[in-house]
């Protein structure tokens, strides 16, 4: 049964024709009415994942739930899907279920609120926007646990619900909720901080109405979904061949000694319509690394890809969803059955961002960009401190950038649309920590005309005995370069204990005992490179070596030759010539390796760890779907 919506006034809004120009000032106030979302969430909120890290996506959709501003769209569709009750008037809804929402939000950490928005008894428009929660309960601090087998394991979850019923707040639900966090008085905040971004968006909105009427708004929302469909619709047939294109990446392992799991993805145009089709993934893991992802969400991931990397100009909306397909098998890492764990997504979500790059290239190696999203590696820390007060960070650390064809990848620089670091300054202020070492590894970025940005070292030196959780990706595999480029270093975890001894860590682990003393000195991965290495300008090497983020002796894989504090001409002539001979033809993808059990062996001789292995795929997925 589909959700009711009760209104008032049960007059339609007349579509009426709107100039260029108010089209404009509409839109530009929304995209300002969001950002000040931001603002208000930012100032208001406990917890560093939202409060300096920014991990929350906030949107301003038309009657309809179609994103027409925001970061991550696609929210109100799958709660549309999912939720069979009345939507009234002063009514603000909360879930954090993925699976009652068809992948809205993909595990249960973020909790999404949205409110319908009401002028003069009509709904003109949403307002909606999740963010990461540091902890909702379960079985490990941080709500991720690696080792889960069922979502019932993750924390607690909440179907689609009126938190406000209208517009008072249903109190001793929030209570339950609360009472299951191990932070409630950060929940508590993060929620109210959402709360108040809704209420922001919700008085921008009536505002705009107000001023230019309701009829120009609701055309003006339209036009503007229809302006995004034309570019987007040109961009597709530029674009996007007819000829299939096919792509494999892999997510490493599943923290439990099981992988790597395939993600493949193939691309083809049918006329104006893009077609994805995930067939030939792997079927679903048993622990919480899968992926429930929203066909949808996926649109806008695509969308946004292909606009960043081919056209910036076009202004991003929902107005291009019925351009593209989306077929993604059931059951699959991608979409896996219910109870499925989804805490541990994100290595998953990371590498759909590299499969598209993939895809998007082939067909245009000139804007071929090479791997390095990767992932987004999450660390957590908690215990009791001296005092007795319970402490918890959840903390998001970045990786290189992949290089570009118009372009080097930054160095230790996050991917996702405006997130930043957590400073260095607040860690320290709030937890018993100290940062002693924070810099790029040189040499980690991989070789190319456009070099790959480098990976990041973060040395935490702990100060109070606790436990720590790594989730982390790109050990195995290799961040790929493209159009001759070298790929990044892999991804790596040190606990130094305070005698000096040292102990590689796995990439997904929870319960680790560290004692005052100890040191995690945790490496992230280098973007791939792009390009020739060796027709990188070597006046340009030079500068990377003077500024440490590239090494004498890594300046080498650029034939390029350092003495001192200058380059050898003659040298780096004669070096690259001997190089350029040797290599054979560039490789439009380098992923570092020729077959993934020969990567197996090598990265166990590397690294001493001991590889994952082929996890029984389909005699788990027979059982689970009851095909057994």
């Amino acid at each position: 049964m589909p959700a009711k919506i009760i209104q008032r006034n049960q007059t339609p809004y007349n579509t009426v024709d709107v100039d260029t120009v108010t089209i404009d000032i509409i839109e530009s106030a929304l995209r300002n009415a969001r950002f000040e979302m931001d603002t208000v969430l930012f100032r208001t909120a406990m917890s560093p994942g939202i409060r300096e890290q920014h991990d929350e996506f906030p949107m301003i959709a038309n009657v309809e739930g179609k994103m027409v501003v925001g970061q991550f769209g696609s929210f109100i569709w799958g709660f549309m899907q999912g939720y069979a009750g009345t939507i009234e008037e002063g009514d603000v809804f909360f879930t954090n279920d993925p699976y009652s929402v068809n992948g809205a939000v993909s595990h249960a950490n973020d909790w999404l609120m949205l409110m319908p928005i009401y002028k003069d008894g009509r709904l003109l428009s949403w307002a909606a926007m999740f963010g990461h929660m540091t902890d909702i309960g379960g079985k490990v601090p941080g709500s991720l646990p690696t080792d889960a087998r069922q979502i019932y394991e993750e924390g607690f979850l909440v179907p689609p619900i009126k938190m406000y019923k209208g517009g008072k707040l249903q109190e001793d639900v929030l209570k339950i909720i609360l009472h299951n966090c191990r932070l409630p008085h950060w929940n508590l905040s993060d929620f109210n901080a959402i709360a108040a971004a809704l209420r922001t968006a919700n008085l921008r909105c009536i505002e705009i109405a107000a001023r230019f009427g309701d009829d120009v708004y609701f055309s003006a929302l339209a036009a503007m979904l229809e302006r995004n469909k034309r570019a987007m619709r040109e961009l597709i047939r530029r674009t996007v061949p007819e000829t299939r294109q096919h792509f494999e990446d892999y997510v490493c392992d599943d923290g439990l000694n099981m992988g790597p799991y395939k993600i493949a993805c193939a691309m083809w145009r049918e006329g104006d319509k893009c077609i994805f089709d995930f067939a030939g993934t792997d079927p679903q893991s048993i622990s919480s690394i899968n992926f429930l992802l929203n066909e949808e969400m996926f649109k806008m991931f695509a969308g946004i890809y292909m606009i960043m990397v081919f056209d910036p100009q076009i202004l991003f909306n929902d107005g291009f969803y019925d351009l593209m397909e989306v077929r993604i098998p059931s059951g699959t890492l991608l979409k896996p059955l219910k109870p499925a764990a989804l805490s541990c997504r994100t290595h998953a979500l990371g590498r759909i961002f590299d499969v598209l790059g993939g895809l998007l290239g082939q067909g245009n190696p000139d804007f071929l960009c090479a791997a390095g999203f990767s992932d987004s590696p999450h660390f957590m820390y908690s215990g009791y401190d001296k005092h007795g007060d319970w402490y918890q960070l959840y903390q998001i650390t970045f990786g290189g950038i992949p290089g570009k064809p118009f372009g080097d990848g930054p160095d230790g620089h996050s991917l996702w649309p405006a997130f930043t670091n957590v400073p260095n300054e607040f860690l320290e202020s709030y937890f018993p920590l100290r940062i002693e070492v924070y810099e790029t590894l040189a040499d980690s970025g991989g070789a190319g005309k456009f070099r790959g940005g480098n990976g990041l070292r973060i040395g935490y030196r702990f100060l109070e005995p606790g436990e720590i959780s790594i989730h982390d990706d790109r050990w195995l595999t290799y961040p790929w370069g493209v159009n001759g480029g070298e790929p990044g270093a892999r991804s790596k975890k040190t606990l130094v204990r305070k005698d000096g001894s040292q102990q590689l860590l796995a990439s997904k682990l929870d319960h680790v005992k560290v004692e005052a003393g100890d040191m995690l000195l945790a490496d992230t991965w280098g973007g791939g490179g792009c390009g020739d290495p060796l027709e990188r300008d070597a006046a340009k090497v030079l500068f990377d070596v003077a500024a440490g983020l590239v090494t004498v002796e890594g300046a080498r894989r650029y034939g390029v030759v350092i003495k001192g504090d200058s380059v050898d001409a003659t040298a780096t002539q004669q070096l690259r010539g001997q190089m350029a001979q040797a290599r054979g033809p560039k490789k439009l993808f380098n992923r570092g390796f020729e077959s993934i059990e020969e990567l197996k062996s090598r990265c166990q001789a590397e690294t001493g760890l001991p590889p994952p292995s082929a996890p029984q795929f389909m005699q788990w997925a027979r059982r689970l779907t009851g095909a057994a």
